[in-house]
């Protein structure tokens, strides 16, 4: 098991992360405190890191839960979302997790990009919708965010395991135990 945390520089939010390797999957369970609403998730993600479920909880008693089965069609809370067809990751508003499951599934060489699309879950409404996104790879350890439907980039800091250091004006790592 490995663990992270970040701290949330728009929100003040504290998000306390493990991820855990099993013999044909990763699971990735996430407490993310905003203050007054706590979050909680639970996330699966086949082992080349492609989205296959999430269970997300609030502590206000809200709930979503989002799969993507092996033919690719996407589910929230049991109902089929056509419109997500295109995605393939999950893009969660409040932790920067979610940004490291393009870098580890792309593999992107440095100077190369990628366009994907995202199932993107606002964290206030639980509400999903595809997100057109690119990911393009400065260095080693650098990558720019794109969102190709508004004017939002960011230049993202990682560590050699693709997990987010610095997203400048958004998140930024914490030791554990700080």
């Amino acid at each position: 098991m490995t663990t992270y945390r970040w701290r949330g520089l728009r929100t003040g939010s504290i998000e306390h992360l493990d991820v855990l390797r099993r013999d044909d999957h990763l699971r990735a369970r996430s407490v993310v405190d905003l203050g007054p609403v706590r979050l909680e998730y639970a996330m699966d993600l086949d082992l080349a890191w492609v989205f296959q479920a999430l269970r997300l909880r609030s502590s206000d008693g809200r709930q979503l839960d989002l799969s993507r089965d092996d033919g690719g069609d996407w589910w929230v809370d049991g109902v089929l979302r056509p419109d997500l067809a295109d995605a393939v990751d999950v893009d969660l508003s409040f932790s920067p997790f979610t940004n490291t499951l393009p870098i580890r599934r792309l593999g992107l060489t440095v100077e190369a990009a990628a366009d994907i699309v995202t199932a993107y879950v606002d964290g206030e409404s639980f509400e999903v919708a595809p997100d057109p996104q690119r990911y393009t790879r400065l260095a080693a350890d650098r990558y720019v965010y794109e969102s190709r439907d508004d004017d939002f980039h960011s230049e993202i800091s990682v560590d050699a395991d693709g997990f987010v250091v610095d997203h400048p004006g958004l998140f930024t790592r914490r030791p554990p135990g700080a």
